[in-house]
């Protein structure tokens, strides 16, 4: 059984999920979409370092937290580089989260979504999680 610590760091990635699910289709938003991806997939990797007991560390660099996850599972550093840059830069209005082209695509923003969708797929498997019932037993 997950700690209650792993679950509040997965019930939180689910809330960025749940909100990218309103925000996916509107052109205008797709640095907010890239900003929710990338704050799931930190929380879904802090949520597995508390699982394995290290302590988790108050950064939020993707590519170092990947590292330090001993669990088996799928990272796709291209992704995981390019949501770390837009982290940073989605933080500051004048940015609004750029891409070298720009912000990124409605493509490219549901790509990022799938990405994180799928890593938390794949976490709350391997955790044993049905996330459904933890967030429906919170309300």
């Amino acid at each position: 059984m997950a700690t209650k610590q792993t679950l509040h760091w997965l019930v939180s990635a689910y809330a960025d999920l749940k909100s990218i699910q309103y925000l996916l289709n509107d052109e205008f938003l797709t640095h907010i979409v890239a900003f929710h991806s990338q704050q799931t997939v930190e929380k879904i990797f802090k949520s597995l370092l508390v699982e394995i007991g290290q302590n988790v560390p108050k950064i939020h660099k993707l590519q170092t937290l990947a590292d330090r996850v001993e669990h088996d599972i799928k990272v796709d550093d291209e992704v995981i580089m390019i949501l770390d840059e837009l982290y940073v830069d989605s933080r500051y209005p004048e940015d609004t989260g750029l891409l070298p082209d720009g912000k990124p695509s409605t493509k490219r923003a549901k790509e990022f979504y799938a990405y994180s969708k799928s890593l938390f797929d794949e976490a709350c498997a391997i955790l044993q999680i049905d996330i459904e019932k933890v967030t429906h037993d919170r309300s």
